[in-house]
């Protein structure tokens, strides 16, 4: 009888207590839903009044606002790299975005922020350089474009050993970057390295010329049969021969053999019209016998000019030219250095 009471009696607390339970749980959802509907009411108003946005700031200060930060990001992160010549890009400072409820009529500017931000990119470009002999010639975009241009002007040009380079090179300097396309360089670099060759070519015919006292002798004279040779013996002078003689018909142009400065023009004795030509270092060449001359004292020259012309005014037997070279003024063979 006992136990039954007492099972009675927590039987009862059990159900005072389940209806406890049920009362509350009903009075938490009725708060709940009404928090949920207070709470959207307010998200709401708040839509209606406001928008999510990203404010973007470069240092602190804020530069413009942007309405979607990962469409944004990836939109200038394209442009960038997409940009001619890009090889890697850093940022000085890196913009800050942060998400924020403003007023409606707030207008974006997205082009204006960019514009900030690719204030503060560091570009590196990179390009490929094409060089002879370390002299630039060109620059192009790849090292595609490079190798085709080099390799076909060595088709071009094959019984030359050309050292073209092709060098890679980067820059921040925007305005660095002049390339041109595969024909326009190629074109470029054929004028450029013909050019070149024929300095080479020049250089090595100065380099090859006689040379009296570091005085280059670049032309001769006149082309004609030698009639006379150095130190010969004559019945017609009274000494050794002091030059070389070169017949050739009368009126033809005497060309001076070196840049000089003309200091005897005029008839003189046995010589008859005879051109001095001071080449400096000690080094005089004399033209005598000639018809006519065309210079006179103090006029510059420079070789292959025309002094005068073939005669045979003086001690002569024909038309010829009486050719000499002195050095320090001593009379030495011409044909140590011309007409070999």
């Amino acid at each position: 009888m006992v136990a039954l009471k007492k099972l009675n009696k927590k039987g009862a607390w059990i159900y005072i207590l389940n209806k406890k339970l049920k009362y509350y749980t009903k009075e938490i959802f009725k708060y709940f839903n009404i928090a949920i509907i207070g709470l959207g009411f307010i998200t709401a108003i708040i839509l209606i009044k406001y928008k999510p946005i990203y404010e973007v700031s470069i240092s602190g200060e804020e530069v413009g606002y942007v309405q979607n930060k990962e469409a944004f990001v990836e939109n200038l992160k394209q442009e960038v790299e997409q940009g001619k010549n890009v090889d890697t890009v850093d940022l000085e400072e890196k913009p800050e975005y942060e998400l924020k409820f403003v007023d409606r009529n707030l207008e974006t500017n997205e082009e204006e922020v960019a514009s900030k931000i690719e204030e503060n990119l560091v570009i590196t470009y990179k390009y490929y350089e094409i060089a002879l002999n370390d002299e630039e010639l060109q620059k192009v975009d790849t090292i595609d474009e490079a190798e085709e241009v080099v390799n076909e002007i060595k088709e071009e040009i094959p019984d030359k050993d050309l050292d073209l380079t092709i060098l890679e090179k980067f820059t921040q300097n925007e305005e660095e970057l002049t390339t041109e396309d595969v024909e326009v360089a190629k074109a470029d670099i054929q004028t450029k390295v013909t050019e070149i060759i024929e300095k080479q070519e020049e250089q090595e015919r100065i380099d090859a010329l006689p040379d009296i006292n570091g005085i280059k002798l670049a032309v001769t004279p006149i082309s004609g049969k030698i009639t006379s040779r150095y130190g010969v013996s004559s019945s017609i002078r009274s000494s050794r021969h002091t030059g070389l003689d070169i017949s050739a018909k009368k009126g033809t142009p005497i060309k001076v053999v070196a840049d000089g400065t003309v200091t005897f023009a005029k008839y003189n004795g046995s010589y008859g019209n005879l051109v001095k030509v001071d080449h400096g270092n000690g080094v005089e060449t004399w033209y005598a016998h000639t018809n006519k001359m065309y210079v006179k004292a103090g006029t510059e020259v420079k070789a292959g000019d025309v002094i005068a012309e073939v005669g045979s005014t003086g001690n002569s037997t024909g038309p010829h030219l009486h050719l000499e070279i002195r050095v320090n003024g001593k009379h030495i063979n011409p044909q140590l250095y011309l007409y070999k």
